[in-house]
Parts: C-alpha cells; sequence; structure tokens
C-alpha cells in the first residue's frame, strides 16, 4: 500500500525526521490560506499523486505571491499528471501541499528497501540526490552507497556514520544524518513498511538536513494490525480493478493484454501467463484466487476479469489440491448464467474432483471451451480470441 508525500512526511516526523513545515489543502483558496499560515516569502506547490517525477509533469511549482499560489493550486486539482511511473495513464491530483521554500545547497538520494536476495533490509544512498533511483543507477552507479542490516541487531551507530560519511557530508552534519537514519529505520521497522525513500534529503545553506519531498510503501498483508496506517490509503490513486479484487480478498494485478487469466496459485497464475505469450497472446491480468475457493469466490472473480473493457477472452486454469474442480466450476458456470457474455471462455481443470468438475461444465449447455492441459488451453485461447477478432474484422468490412 502506498501513501501520499504529506502523510509519509507527518509519519517520518514522528520519528524524528525533520521535514519542511507544509498545509494541505483541497481548494485553491485553502492551499493560498494554508500558506500564508506556514509564512515567508517562498512556497512549493506540490500536487498529491502516487508516483515519482510530478515535477517533469508539471505537479510541482515554486511561488512567489499569494496569487502565484492560488493560480498553481487551481491549474493543479483535477489535472491528470501523467509520469514515467503512472504510465500514459495517468493519475489525477485531488490534494495539493503547499511548503515553505528551502535554501537548498546540495541533495542526497536515501532509501530504504527490503532486499530479497539478502533477505534483509538495505539502505541506498547516493550524492545525486534529486534523480529517480534508476537513473542513478544507469548514470552514476558508483555513487551509490549500500548497507544491508541485520535484523537482530538493527540499524548500528557504526553503520549510520559510515553512510553519512560515505556521502561526504560536514562533521556538522554526520550527526544529523545519523538522526534521519534512524527514524527512517524506525519508521521502516515499526510499521511494517517495504520502503522508505527521501528524493531529495536535502542540506540547506544553513547546514540543517531536511526531507525534501518523502515515499513510503507498506506491507499489505499487515494492515490488519496498523489500522491507523491503513486509513491512510487513497483508492482514487489506484487502479480500480486492483482495488475492487482487495477489497474482495482476490490477488489481481492489470496488465494490457485482451485474454484475462483467472487461476489459482501465483506461480502457476505467472505459467499461465508465459503460455498465453509463447501461443501468441496477451494476458490481460494476474489474478489468483487463491485455495479452496468457494463458487461465489470463482464467481466474484470471473465478473471481475469481465469488468476490464479489453478483455476479448478469458482463460481460467485450475490445478486443485486444497482447492475442488467442482467448486471451481460451479462458479463459472453461475456468473456465465447471471452474466452471460459475448467472449470466448475457455476452461482447464486438473487435481480434486476434476471428473466432477468437468461434468458441471459439460451439463451446464453453456458455450465453454475445455482444455486438458495448460498447453492446449492456451491454444486454445488464443486461438479463439484470434477467430473473435477475424470475424469482427469481417462485420465492420461487410
Amino acid at each position: 500500500m502506498d501513501i501520499h508525500e504529506y502523510q509519509a512526511k507527518d509519519i517520518l516526523s514522528g520519528f524524528g525526521v525533520p521535514v519542511p513545515r507544509g498545509g494541505l489543502g483541497y481548494s485553491p483558496e485553502q492551499v493560498a490560506y494554508r500558506a500564508r499560515e506556514i509564512g515567508g516569502d517562498t512556497w512549493v506547490v506540490k500536487g498529491q499523486i502516487h508516483s515519482g517525477g510530478r515535477g517533469k509533469a508539471g505537479g510541482v511549482k515554486v511561488c512567489k505571491d499569494e496569487h502565484e499560489i492560488f493560480d498553481a493550486a487551481n491549474d493543479m486539482f483535477g489535472k491528470k499528471l501523467v509520469t514515467n511511473q503512472t504510465g500514459p495513464e495517468g493519475k489525477i491530483v485531488y490534494r495539493v501541499l503547499v511548503e515553505e521554500g528551502v535554501d537548498i545547497a546540495r541533495e542526497i538520494y536515501l532509501g530504504l528497501v527490503l532486499d530479497r536476495s539478502t533477505e534483509r533490509v538495505m539502505v541506498v544512498a547516493s550524492a545525486a540526490g534529486g534523480m529517480e533511483i534508476e537513473e542513478i543507477s544507469a548514470e552514476q552507479p558508483d555513487s551509490l552507497i549500500r548497507q544491508v542490516i541485520e535484523p537482530a541487531v538493527g540499524l548500528t551507530a557504526f553503520q549510520a556514520r559510515e553512510i553519512a560519511f560515505a556521502l561526504g557530508l560536514d562533521p556538522a552534519q554526520i550527526q544529523q544524518m545519523v538522526n534521519v537514519l534512524n527514524g527512517c529505520y524506525k519508521a521502516f521497522t515499526e510499521l511494517d513498511a517495504t520502503m522508505v525513500e527521501i528524493n531529495p534529503l536535502v542540506v540547506t545553506g544553513d547546514s540543517r538536513i531536511i526531507a525534501l519531498d518523502a515515499k513510503m510503501s507498506f506491507d499489505d498483508n499487515a494492515m490488519f494490525r496498523r489500522q491507523d496506517i491503513a486509513e491512510l490509503r487513497d483508492k482514487s490513486q489506484e487502479d480500480s480493478r486492483e482495488t475492487q479484487a482487495a477489497d474482495r480478498g482476490l490477488s489481481y494485478v492489470g496488465l494490457e493484454g485482451n485474454i484475462g487469466c483467472i487461476v489459482n496459485g501465483a506461480g502457476l497464475a505467472m505459467a499461465t501467463m508465459d503460455m498465453i505469450k509463447l501461443a501468441g497472446g496477451e494476458p490481460a491480468n494476474f489474478l489468483d484466487i487463491g485455495g479452496g475457493a468457494s463458487p461465489e469466490r470463482v464467481a466474484k472473480a470471473f465478473r471481475l476479469v469481465r469488468s476490464d473493457a479489453n478483455v476479448e477472452a478469458i482463460l481460467v486454469n485450475i490445478f486443485a489440491g486444497i482447492n475442488r474442480c467442482d467448486w471451481v466450476a460451479e462458479g463459472v458456470v453461475k456468473a456465465l448464467e447471471e452474466n452471460p457474455v459475448d467472449i470466448p471462455v475457455i476452461v482447464r481443470l486438473s487435481g480434486t474432483k476434476v471428473e466432477e468438475g468437468r461434468k458441471i461444465l459439460s451439463q451446464s449447455g453453456l458455450p465453454i471451451i475445455r482444455a486438458a492441459t495448460l498447453e492446449e488451453a492456451a491454444d486454445r485461447a488464443v486461438n479463439a480470441w484470434q477467430r473473435d477478432l477475424t470475424h469482427a474484422a469481417k462485420i465492420v468490412a461487410e
């Protein structure tokens, strides 16, 4: 789960990380009023979306007076910001943050992430702040500083000092950097975060270290015990299909293809998408219904996949262990009877109660294409999809 910049800053400031004074507004008038509360002669107006690279998309503006603040905020509200992280669909701005201007002497990149290779939290820092980490890795790989943190010990003082010295900070700034690192690590571990990123972390003209921007992501599976964090979720920034699936306990990731997938198990789901690609098609989604799925759960998954306008064929691939093929078959039949579809539906069942499941499909009287193997199912899905496309093109031509 991702949160907004202003929310991440509020959390980090509670762990001792310095952040600029700021205020949130839901209208241009509110933003201008927040700026007056902050005071000063320079302000930064920032559109709040779940993405980096907002500055290049027109989502960050420096203002010198109240009129500029109002105009900047007015321009941002309702605007779709398209960045390299949002993709062409972009994200719409509904909230705007205004902050005091900061005298920037230098910029630093700082991130804490879960490193799967070491199964540890890793600190990644770079003196080349202000750039995306991908750009830093590509253009200045030698500037990256990495420190793996042993979970039984936590972030040690000597590790924090090593990072601070490696960044070339002045002696007077070392302890400030140590405090920032400790605050970020505590926030990461105590709140079940999966990422903490400050970019840029700036050194000001008067030698203060301040988090000028911040992003945090959290483990969805831990939100049941982090209700205060779960309440920060902004569904307007999420893929509506993924939000709908998550609310129903399903694992869903939207893709850009045309063949919808309903599968049990993450590994089988990935194998199914690979087979669709090998057969010449493009998967429209990753959907794992999990083990022990009831007919109602399968029907919900079916309706979710069908709600994607890009889906032109649906492939159901079930290898039942804990699950049961007859449950899945009942779910597919129920979904098709309640909401008939005009696209090909291909079903491959294997495992527990497979004969009963196949019997339910064959006796349903519905136009379901059945397959015995994954390879056969993928081939039939792609062939049926292409046949439908050809038929549609023929109708248009006539």
